[in-house]
């Protein structure tokens, strides 16, 4: 990634730290994604937590695996996955205070001694080659700049048979309607992410790299009452948000936030992109 667009994701994450803090996060939970629901879990906190069963139940999280969480934001799944499994897990993410956060969560969860935080870019890290048995990637690699330089490095790191799993969004279509391309990119560009791929493009540029055994399944309509839940908060708040850009308290990122959070789940209901699970094997 370049070093402005890298300035544009740690911008967007210290901006929106307290967004977080007060409207997503539980007191024992600092997950940065969505939820997801079914018949078994009803609640926000809950759904957080799922969205990490659910992937960890795809991937084949197994004790002694070594799992790289790339985008760990603040060690949400990192925690959970060292607090249900004998694993060790390595989180890393460009945002500095996202370290911070992370640690300070690991500790508090009885799990600093699985558990290791770094400042790095998933692009190109400073690991050993065949380091991890398992890359966990969950609403991270849409932010990488070129997506096939996120499979170049994850196809690196991973051992023989080592596995990768992507909860992510998907466009529809490339290209979309003039009108559809600017509604995806009024939510994208309030969340500094560059752009999304399609499903096809994300197959081709992991055949690219060597893996195989692509799986994608679509569970939108599992994770849909979680971003349903993020509309409706900033639909709500958003004469309170302009208030506050006006008199100075929130600033052009905090509003592109809260703008993109509105416009993202326009675009779902417009059918141009859904939300997906994706794992991938190594050979």
């Amino acid at each position: 990634m370049d070093l402005e667009y890298k300035k544009s994701i740690i911008s967007y994450y210290d901006a929106t730290r307290l967004d977080y803090k007060f409207l997503w996060f539980g007191k024992k939970n600092r997950s940065v994604h969505f939820g997801y629901y079914d018949h078994e879990v009803k609640t926000h906190h809950g759904a957080l937590l799922n969205l990490n069963k659910v992937m960890a139940e795809k991937s084949g999280v197994k004790n002694g695996d070594i799992i790289l969480d790339a985008g760990c934001g603040q060690g949400g799944s990192a925690v959970w996955l060292a607090e249900n499994y004998n694993v060790q897990v390595t989180g890393i993410t460009l945002v500095p205070h996202q370290v911070k956060k992370a640690e300070k969560h690991a500790l508090k969860c009885n799990v600093a001694d699985r558990v290791s935080f770094f400042e790095q870019d998933y692009t190109n890290t400073r690991f050993e080659d065949q380091s991890f048995t398992l890359i966990w990637a969950c609403e991270s690699l849409c932010h990488a700049q070129e997506k096939i330089n996120f499979y170049k490095e994850a196809y690196r790191l991973l051992k023989p048979g080592g596995r990768l799993i992507i909860a992510d969004y998907f466009r529809n279509e490339r290209p979309l309607t003039p009108e559809g391309e600017n509604l995806l990119h009024d939510w994208l560009d309030g969340w500094s992410i560059k752009d999304i791929d399609t499903v096809e493009e994300h197959r081709s540029n992991a055949l690219k790299c060597g893996f195989s055994d692509f799986k994608i399944e679509d569970i939108t309509r599992f994770t849909r009452p979680s971003l349903r839940r993020l509309h409706s908060m900033s639909t709500r708040l958003w004469q309170l948000g302009i208030f506050l850009k006006t008199i100075g308290i929130r600033n052009k990122v905090n509003h592109g936030n809260q703008f993109g959070s509105i416009k993202q789940f326009e675009a779902l209901e417009k059918n141009l992109w859904h939300y997906g699970l994706l794992s991938i094997q190594k050979k």
